[in-house]
Order: C-alpha cells, then structure tokens, then sequence
C-alpha cells in the first residue's frame, strides 16, 4: 500500500478558507486534519460602545449569506434585553424573511456548490454546457428567493427594513398576493431540480458516524426563527443556556474555536433541525426526505444538503401558510413598530441560520449602549464534528486512489456548507517583554 499525502489549501466551493491534511503510511493513518488559516474578525470587538439601534446593522455584517438570520439573532437579543413585545404581524414577517434566507442560501449551496460534486465536474460553469435547463432553474429559482429577501427584508443582503420592535417599512396586500403566487408558480421547478439531485444522489457517500444533533425546537413549528435549544440526546433548554451547551475551546489548528456538549463533538444544520423537528415538517417536505430515503435520527453528514432540499420545499409551504394569515387580516401598514423604552439589561437571541443555530448575546447600560457582547456563530460549531468525521472516515478510505480520497473529503466539508469566514473568533497572541 503506497504512502498518501494530501493537501489541500484552499478547499473550493466552501466560503472563506480552510485546508484538508491527510498523510498515511503502511496503510496507518499518520494525520488527518481539518485546519481553519483564515485570519479571524472581531465583531464582539466592533459592537461595544456602540448604541442599541446600531447592533443588528453592523452584526449582520458577519455574513453576506446569513445576514439575515444575523440581523434577526441580534434583534431578538437587543429585544430581550429591553423587554421589547412584537406585535404578531412582525413575527409571522419576520418568520417569511427566515425561510426567504433559507431558501437562497440552499439553493445556492445545493445547486451551485454541491450539484458538481453529484455530476461530477469541478464547478457549475462545466454544467451550462451539459445541464443548461437544469442551471437555468436553479438560478430562477435562486432570483425568487432573491426577490423574496428584497420585498420583505429591504435587500438581498444586509437587510435594512428591520429594527428593534418591528419595521421600518412593510409590503402592500397587493405586494404579498404577488409574492405568493410566485412562490405556487416555482413549485414545478423545485421538483424538477429535486428530481435532478435524487437521480443523481447515488453519488452521496455512505457514511454514518454517530454523533449528537442540537438545533432550535419547538412545540408548534419547524422551528428556524425562534424555539429552545434541543438535543438528539435528550434535553431542552431556554436559548439563555447556550454557554452550557457550546462549551467552546480552542485547538492549535484553527483560528476558529471549537465546541462542545454532551459528546466530542455535535453538529449543527439542516441535518439536526431535520433530526429534531421531522414531526413538524410540510406534507411535501416529507414526501421528498421519503424519496432520498432520509428520517430521523438520520448520522450520515453527506445528507445534509439533502435535508437542506426538503428544507426548501418546507420554506415554500409555510411561507405560502404564512402569507394567507397575513392577508386574512390586511397587512397593517401603520402600527410596524412597538413602542418602547431603552433601558439597561442582558439579552440573548438565537436563530437557526442554514448553516446551523446562532447565538448573539448583549449586554446594555442605562443608555442603550452595548457593554458587552459575544457571539457564536454555526459553522463554529460545526468545525469540531468536521475532525472527528474526518478521523471516522478517512481510515475506510485507504484503498482508494489517493484523488478519490481527497475528493471524498472535500465533499465531507463541502456536506456542511460551512461559512468559515464568520467562524474565526479566536487570536492566540503571544506577548514579548
């Protein structure tokens, strides 16, 4: 058995950077490691001293693919530290604007990231040529999420129509019957592309490492916007008991920090909300995770995107729910903001993003002026699980061809959609006298 020596710096079709290192000899795994190299950011740093209102628009600056969910997270924060109420209107819109983000991160990421790996080419561009209506719908279906974001959240990116206690603005009757017909119209086209991925998911590899699964759960919904933080292991806490749960250390590898729970690692994602809140999931939805053959408690982590496709097509039927309460009422174009007063106080807000649960927590002075603040973002909590995968699966690869091992790996990382950029919070400096 010849000696193997991969590495790949820096992995492809992922946001941000981070290397794969493998090294085996005499058919012995010698190093197999997942390195984060990306310099790291200090949103923590960024926020404090600055005022209430200021929070969501410059945290939601973390991410260009989960602004949303980084702007929502940090609202609910700001919110809980001043007892500010929302009026049922902003919840359901709020709960529209979540699923709008899932849907374009997923489609993103399933078609434009993951879709090579199943076809087998090295990006998207060689399928214009091969699958060109395929590629069209895709990117159509991608402009509606697109469309959706802007209409409810502002913009695609960074949405600014959002702030503490409801809204700067919000669509016309007329502007949401527009918007859900869109989304009945594009139904054809999401089974035309879930039909792609299950003809060609046979490519998925088949691998299972046990592990726990914690996500957002609720009682009376698939729980993306708000719930309690729930386990696959068992258990269920107030989001107020995230550091319980995160536990987060640091490796000599990674200038992102790892976490933690009941086990060596947990991951977060499509996957666990899938494993956690199957019961809650629209008819269709589980009508595809039936086709893939996927139910919960579900460890393979190459199915997460596809859980993030049965993601999608949970997003379409409840926002299309969604949408009729709206208008069964009018939407209310007069009282989009609750009235409220700054104050001093800690708040936390947590939001389950496509790449997985994220916390923000702030603390606040008398002013409204932010004293403290930290934040814990998915893909963070995901790298931990990423190495122990990697140490699981790489030893059942030493027969293959040394390529074939390399693109299995890639795939692994590529599986968990990670932002890696968002995740390096951590700075290991060492003071010279």
């Amino acid at each position: 058995m010849s000696d193997i020596n991969i590495k790949v710096e820096h992995l492809t079709r992922v946001e941000g950077h981070g290397n794969i290192i493998m090294n085996a000899s005499n058919g012995q795994i010698e190093k197999v490691q997942w390195q984060i190299s990306e310099a790291p950011r200090f949103f923590e740093s960024f926020v404090r001293g600055r005022a209430w209102h200021e929070m969501a628009h410059i945290t939601c600056r973390i991410c260009g693919i989960c602004s949303i969910g980084h702007t929502e997270a940090s609202l609910k924060a700001t919110e809980a530290a001043m007892g500010i109420e929302l009026s049922e209107q902003t919840k359901i819109l709020r709960r529209l604007i979540k699923a709008a983000e899932n849907l374009q991160s997923h489609v993103l990421h399933v078609g434009y990231l993951v879709a090579p790996d199943l076809l087998g080419v090295d990006s998207v561009f060689p399928l214009i040529a091969t699958h060109p209506e395929a590629v069209k719908k895709i990117i159509s279906l991608h402009r509606l999420a697109n469309e959706m974001s802007n209409l409810l959240a502002g913009r695609t990116i960074h949405p600014n129509c959002m702030i503490p206690g409801g809204f700067t603005s919000v669509p016309s009757d007329k502007e949401m019957r527009a918007l859900k017909q869109k989304l009945v119209d594009a139904i054809p086209t999401f089974l035309d592309v879930a039909e792609i991925v299950l003809a060609n998911a046979g490519a998925l590899p088949n691998f299972t490492r046990e592990t726990e699964f914690i996500a957002l759960t609720a009682d009376d919904e698939y729980a993306l916007y708000d719930g309690d933080i729930g386990s696959t292991d068992g258990g269920r806490w107030p989001v107020e008991k995230y550091l319980e749960i995160t536990n987060e250390f640091v490796v000599p590898q990674s200038t992102a920090k790892y976490t933690k729970h009941a086990r060596d690692s947990y991951m977060v994602g499509a996957l666990a909300r899938f494993n956690l809140n199957y019961d809650k999931l629209s008819p269709l939805a589980k009508e595809w995770a039936a086709k893939f053959g996927l139910s919960p408690v579900c460890h393979n982590p190459f199915m997460n995107s596809v859980a993030q496709l049965v993601e999608c097509f949970n997003d379409v039927e409840t926002t299309l729910a969604w949408i009729d309460k709206l208008l069964a009422t009018g939407m209310d174009q007069e009282n989009i903001c609750t009235k409220y007063e700054v104050k001093a106080g800690r708040g936390v807000g947590a939001t389950d993003v496509p790449r997985g649960i994220l916390f923000h927590d702030y603390t606040f002075d008398e002013n409204g002026i932010c004293t403290k603040a930290n934040c814990i973002i998915p893909t963070n909590q995901n790298h931990n699980n990423i190495q122990h995968d990697f140490e699981a699966l790489a030893p059942t690869l030493l027969d293959k061809p040394e390529k074939e091992i390399e693109l299995t790996l890639e795939m692994l990382v590529r599986a968990y959609d990670p932002c890696i950029s968002c995740s390096c919070h951590y700075l290991d400096v060492s003071w010279k006298r």
